[in-house]
């Protein structure tokens, strides 16, 4: 049994770990800590979880958690997974990883002096849809990968209660949501990229949209975009070769509906799109990660390009 404390009494723990957890036998949530100590009661009671800690600290402590689940705002990434790998315990942190490379490195510096898993919660990364993607771009089917584009867009409601539009604890749509095409550009090219140009709104230090163009080492040129002001939702990615094209509708959440297609010499054929969720297929890597030994598809080296890049793009579009 691998047993997690979650750092946060988070909206996003119940999808992507409590729910996820109660249809799988090899995991419990144990305990849960939150800035508010009746938030935190309210909810353990409300998702049946047997302890709650009094704070972060606490939580980390415990003898009865064997993996730590970072749920918290980016701006509570480092310090407390940091703190996490001090004392022995794994991390499964939310994305974005981190507010910036720097403080990607020194997590992942921490989780190699103290050789355990550090693992960045990509959902969409360990799905079916992902892995076969980027095998069928590996097996060379599309031939050279000339053009890209990947974009994530949906509505959130301006409210500064809302992490995703406070500058101070790491919100901005590049963070929240530009994060995952970014990640699926370089995953299934397979190779880091230069910004060569990016624009954004910015609302108080905030971000409400941005896009970016980038340039990759074989030659492929890419964009992506990300809004939190939308006109309507989508989270979609294209790669054009010079064999072949690929187009996956919703890479995000497959399980929720999922178009995954090439099209070679003008045949499009349909590819498969089963399988469990997202977060369900998360929490079977971390299983193989944790009991078996697997490298991580995610963290170490992957999560600092990805925030290098983040930077970057922030840095192109004058913030």
């Amino acid at each position: 049994m691998i047993r997690i404390g979650l750092l946060g009494a988070s909206r996003i723990a119940v999808t992507a770990v409590i729910g996820p957890v109660a249809e799988h036998p090899a995991f419990a949530v144990t305990a849960v800590a939150a800035r508010d100590p009746d938030r935190a009661q309210s909810y353990a009671l409300a998702h049946d979880i047997p302890h709650v800690s009094a704070d972060y600290e606490a939580l980390i402590a415990r003898d009865d958690v064997d993996l730590i689940y970072n749920g918290l705002p980016p701006a509570g990434h480092a310090a407390w997974t940091i703190a996490a790998l001090k004392a022995g315990k794994p991390v499964l942190c939310e994305k974005p990883f981190a507010r910036d490379a720097a403080e990607a490195r020194a997590m992942v510096e921490a989780a190699a002096t103290a050789g355990l898993p550090l693992i960045e919660a990509f959902h969409y990364r360990f799905h079916n849809v992902t892995r076969r993607a980027e095998a069928l771009v590996r097996s060379g089917m599309l031939g050279k990968i000339t053009r890209a584009r990947a974009l994530f867009q949906v509505s959130i409601p301006r409210d500064l209660d809302d992490l995703r539009w406070r500058a101070d604890q790491g919100g901005g749509a590049l963070m929240d949501l530009g994060c995952y095409p970014l990640h699926i550009l370089r995953t299934l090219i397979g190779e880091e990229p230069v910004v060569t140009q990016a624009e954004a709104t910015f609302v108080d230090g905030v971000d409400s949209e941005l896009s970016g163009r980038l340039a990759f080492p074989g030659g492929a040129v890419a964009e992506l975009s990300c809004s939190m002001t939308p006109d309507a939702p989508g989270a979609s990615v294209v790669l054009e070769g010079e064999a072949g094209r690929l187009e996956i509708l919703n890479f995000l959440a497959p399980q929720m509906g999922c178009r995954f297609t090439t099209t070679i010499d003008g045949e499009t054929t349909a590819h498969p799109t089963d399988g469990p969720t997202t977060y369900q297929a998360q929490l079977a890597h971390v299983r193989e990660v944790l009991r078996d030994g697997v490298t991580p598809l995610t963290g170490g080296a992957d999560a600092i390009a990805n925030m290098a890049a983040i930077d970057a793009l922030y840095a192109a579009a004058g913030r």
